[in-house]
């Protein structure tokens, strides 16, 4: 006897956020309002969950009007991050609105007197035989949406979808082509005030004294603000708040703070800190082969910063015990929940409402400046305060994607098979996002009067995807492995969640040394992974990007190629790259050749941004990004000296997705850092012979390699 099918199950969010009306309002417009939780953050969701919400209400998409997040109406769905937008909220709006849909369809076989099995729906108007007719906006006022959604609805099959899986124009690019007000930075609120903060040059430094004498005689202040450690200024203008700024750094006293690492030895740094150390996984093999030597490697990434476009920026304005704060968080509840702490307000008193900034690659400073601004907007009384930052304040203050050091060991036998294989991790850790614990992650939280300490960055869970641990568990089929996760307890560098968090890092390690043994076996290095891998789907994506990228062309001096291969999460999306570098000069990337696989692709142009977005970040990230530092303060507070890829050296990215109707989609956004990271790194060293394992690869970084393989 068979066992019984499993009971339906809602998507998560819905769980959290059942209410359908929370999710879906008909206006009097003849349009749709869809609230998501989940915020536009340059990725193109606004754009892809319109689609979903379009196809299973058969609306044109021009009906459909996305609402920005806010804790005063939208439902909670957490944090916009890890490529989940459209696994949960995606899911989550394709049941919703799928119930709504069998809703009125319902209420209009109730009208007009015909089965429902007989009506059709047509951009809203729903129609029967003998040319009967209603329409969704007619019949909203006999139709309740406030009501939870139930398991078990059956959502549109993948034939009858009309738009969801079509490339369709982003709804957001408009506005930002033609610079109507979209951004935060360009937002101005009637009697609009400017706020500037004063932080320490020197790490970690406190304010012990504060001459603010010349900063209240510049013209257009309103008020100096003081509490305990952090201090700003308000003025009518920005550049009366810069004057003011700039007379109140004079007055500054500063307490130094703790030294730095030495930049040059990270590796060293992050081995000698207290730890603590989790088993992540192990594989025991079925027979015991003995290793005839063993392969260690170590490799190692430096501090990245987010390095927006722009730097952060909020608003805020007091009407009595309440407060209203504009941002570009990712998470609007979990900064709330924040700021209540730090106001020592209810939750209720706060909203928190999604703007969208210039730029965001994971916890950047959206979250500190919103409680800048709310600090300073106290003494506004009641006008808004604007507080932006300056791109030194961005680049010496913000969070910063952990360093990274990794060792990997690989027993190989005579032939130079794998018989076992250790990876190691030490790392500080990569989330210390606001609302998750029971103190704030703010940055202004740990100047104020009363502080709190700075939140020690830790790892989300590894079957959340896992931090610094994040792709460290081989996806090949490997006889034999453990994998441990060395977690900092110090943290003199500010550090949280970066685009893929340790995944870069981890791919980086596993697929140069993987490439390291190909050659070693004489075996070229994707028959060699295509020979260790059981997943059809991950071998798919390979051959695609080799076929694509004609791999291998006939050896040319001076041109180097170089593959890469990951599966975001290692539940995610798989993506394979094929790079081709050129490298008489400096490294140059010439060509980046990607296919991916996220199942079902709701707007196919939309992934293809998003990987040729990731493969360009990556390609910055390998040759170029590194946060400079003396041992007293970041060094690195300009595009001068924290150089990211120009115009002129971005590479030709080509992608070719493997759609995959069939099966739920997943997010494509990191998915390329990884395996483009591994394929520049084996395509240097397919053409200088070194093999660099210290990223970024530089020229004085190959120099020394090669120096030190003669």
């Amino acid at each position: 006897m068979s066992a019984p099918s499993p009971a339906p199950k809602l998507p998560v969010s819905l769980v959290a956020n059942p209410r359908l009306s929370s999710w879906i309002k008909f206006t009097g417009d003849g349009r749709v309002a869809i609230s998501p939780g989940k915020v536009e953050i340059g990725q193109g969701i606004v754009t892809a969950l319109a689609q979903i919400a379009a196809d299973e209400l058969d609306l044109d998409i021009s009906r459909i009007e996305m609402i920005r997040a806010t804790t005063a109406a939208s439902p909670n769905e957490g944090v916009t991050s890890g490529s989940l937008s459209i696994q949960q909220s995606g899911r989550a709006l394709r049941h919703a609105c799928a119930q709504v849909r069998q809703r009125f369809l319902a209420a209009a076989s109730e009208r007009l007197g015909v089965d429902a099995s007989l009506l059709n729906i047509e951009d809203g108007t729903i129609s029967g035989p003998g040319n009967i007719r209603t329409s969704y906006w007619e019949l909203a006022g006999d139709v309740s949406l406030d009501h939870e959604a139930a398991a078990g609805t059956i959502a549109k099959s993948v034939a009858r979808r009309a738009i969801a899986g079509h490339s369709v124009q982003r709804i957001d690019i408009p506005d930002k082509v033609f610079a109507r007000p979209r951004f935060i930075h360009d937002c101005a609120l009637p009697d609009l005030l400017h706020g500037r903060v004063l932080r320490p040059d020197v790490s970690g430094a406190k304010l012990i004294a504060l001459d603010e004498t010349t900063a209240r005689a510049v013209p257009g202040i309103v008020a100096i603000v003081r509490d305990g450690g952090f201090a700003g200024v308000v003025a009518e203008s920005e550049a009366a708040a810069e004057a003011a700024l700039k007379a109140l750094r004079k007055g500054a006293t500063w307490f130094a703070g703790e030294p730095l690492p030495d930049e040059d030895d990270l590796a060293g740094f992050l081995k000698s800190q207290p730890v603590e150390t989790t088993i992540i996984d192990t594989r025991g093999a079925a027979t015991t082969k003995k290793a005839a030597h063993t392969l260690r490697r170590q490799y190692t990434r430096p501090y990245i910063a987010h390095a927006s476009i722009a730097p952060s920026c909020a608003m805020a304005r007091w009407d009595g015990d309440r407060v209203h704060v504009w941002t570009h968080s990712q998470g609007v509840y979990l900064l709330r929940a924040d700021l209540a702490i730090v106001l020592e307000l209810p939750a209720e008193n706060i909203v928190v409402e999604h703007m969208e900034g210039a730029g965001c690659y994971g916890h950047n400073a959206a979250d500190d400046v919103a409680l800048d601004a709310v600090l300073l907007a106290k003494a506004a009384g009641g006008r808004p305060v604007r507080v932006q930052w300056s791109r030194h304040d961005e680049m010496a203050h913000a969070p910063f994607g952990a360093a990274m050091a990794i060792e990997i060991e690989a027993d190989l036998d005579p032939d130079n098979e794998i018989v076992g294989w250790r990876h190691a991790i030490w790392s500080n850790g990569h989330a210390a996002r606001p609302g998750r614990a029971a103190q704030p992650a703010l940055l202004a939280a740990t100047e104020i009067a009363n502080p709190y300490p700075r939140m020690i960055s830790t790892n989300p869970a590894a079957a959340n995807g896992g931090g610094g641990d994040r792709n460290s568990v081989p996806l090949y089929d490997l006889p034999a492995w453990t994998v441990m996760s060395h977690r900092l307890l110090t943290m003199p560098v500010r550090t949280s969640a970066l685009r893929t968090l340790g995944g870069q890092g981890n791919v980086f390690a596993i697929e140069s040394l993987l490439d390291e043994i190909a050659a070693l076996r004489g075996e070229d290095p994707i028959e060699f992974r295509l020979r260790h891998l059981r997943d059809e789907r991950a071998t798919n994506v390979i051959r695609a990007a080799a076929r694509r990228a004609a791999w291998k062309p006939q050896k040319r001096s001076g041109i180097g190629h170089g593959v890469g291969f990951a599966r975001y999460k290692n539940t995610g999306a798989y993506c394979a790259a094929i790079a081709e570098i050129e490298g008489t000069d400096d490294i140059r990337v010439k060509r980046l050749t990607l296919a991916v696989d996220v199942g079902e692709a709701i707007n196919p142009d939309g992934v293809i941004n998003q990987i040729e977005g990731g493969a360009i970040q990556a390609t910055s990230w390998v040759l170029k990004e590194r946060i400079r530092f003396d041992r007293t303060r970041i060094t690195s507070t300009s595009w001068t000296d924290y150089p990211i890829l120009t115009f002129s050296e971005v590479p030709a990215v080509d992608v070719e997705i493997i759609q995959r109707p069939e099966i739920e989609p997943v997010g494509a956004g990191e998915a390329a850092h990884g395996p483009v990271t591994a394929a520049i790194a084996n395509a240097v060293f397919d053409c200088l012979g070194v093999r660099v394992r210290d990223l970024p690869i530089t020229r004085a970084k190959i120099i020394a390699a090669m120096e030190l393989a003669s």
